[in-house]
């Protein structure tokens, strides 16, 4: 029952410099057994500005059109844009650029756009200030006017807590969504994103409280792995670190049934293996 997607930039159609384009990465992901995306459009079709004001509804169902040709399903379309920026024509421009992902999303029949809460500088990189009450407030304030666009586009807006970010685990998260208060806001679990370094051997502890107490609003699942090198915490496909998906895949088989998981930090060579890895562990449970 689950359905197992990847992201399409992870797609490679070429061993050369021939054009990747959206239609051969889309033929391509099928091709490997995947049932769904996640799309970003900006990573994979090259020569378009990826604007508010080139983001449109006819783009949406030239997208449909791509999608229900290869039998993909759009799971999300991402616009990572940081709304935590303390910028306000950056900011702008970012809201402008979510308002057209959600009039793409709708016409192209993608089930959610997704994002991450960011950090309350324009690099959007972790800082001392991460934490604060004061970027929370910030990224909170406007995520609403995103989540109130969302709606009334009725399309989901699904947000991934991510341990660098502003909203970093479970309880966070509540609080995010407690003061937004928006039906169409939704979470996407990543649980990778919720470790770091200095918690990763807390990892089943910090994974289950987040299934247990955002199983409501959970709409999709990223799935990756991680390894710890020299200190260094990184990102890898998976089942090729160091986590254990046993109870991940439990709480989708008994409490997401026909869930959307997209894998990630996939390449060429191991896709196609870590999609077999991962269904053959949540058909086994």
């Amino acid at each position: 029952m689950i359905q197992i997607g990847i992201r399409l930039h992870d797609v490679n159609t070429t061993k050369g410099k021939e054009e990747q384009t959206l239609e051969k990465r889309a033929a391509r992901a099928r091709e490997e057994g995947f049932s769904c995306v996640h799309l970003a459009p900006q990573k994979v079709i090259a020569g378009v500005r990826f604007e508010g004001e080139t983001m449109h509804e006819g783009m949406g169902h030239y997208f449909r059109r791509v999608f229900a040709k290869n039998d993909l399903d759009i799971s999300v379309l991402g616009c990572y844009m940081n709304l935590a920026t303390p910028d306000d024509a950056q900011l702008e421009v970012f809201k402008q650029r979510y308002y057209g992902s959600l009039r793409v999303a709708r016409a192209a029949g993608a089930a959610m756009v997704g994002t991450e809460t960011g950090n309350p500088n324009r690099e959007n990189k972790p800082d001392r200030n991460t934490r604060t009450k004061d970027a929370f407030d910030t990224f909170v304030r406007n995520a609403a006017d995103v989540a109130a666009y969302a709606e009334a586009q009725g399309v989901t807006f699904a947000i991934e807590p991510v341990w660098t970010h502003i909203v970093y685990d479970a309880d966070k998260a509540l609080e995010m969504l407690k003061a937004i208060q928006s039906p169409n806001l939704r979470i996407i679990l990543d649980p990778v994103n919720l470790l770091g370094v200095d918690n990763c051997d807390d990892r089943e502890r910090i994974i289950g409280d987040a299934m247990e107490k955002l199983c409501p609003y959970i709409a999709m699942v990223h799935i990756k792995d991680f390894r710890r090198e020299n200190g260094k915490f990184l990102n890898v496909a998976a089942g090729t670190g160091e986590m254990d998906y046993t109870s991940i895949l439990r709480f989708m088989k008994a409490r997401k049934p026909y869930i959307q998981a997209t894998l990630e930090n996939t390449d060429d060579t191991n896709a196609e293996k870590c999609r077999r890895f991962i269904r053959d562990v949540y058909d086994g449970l």
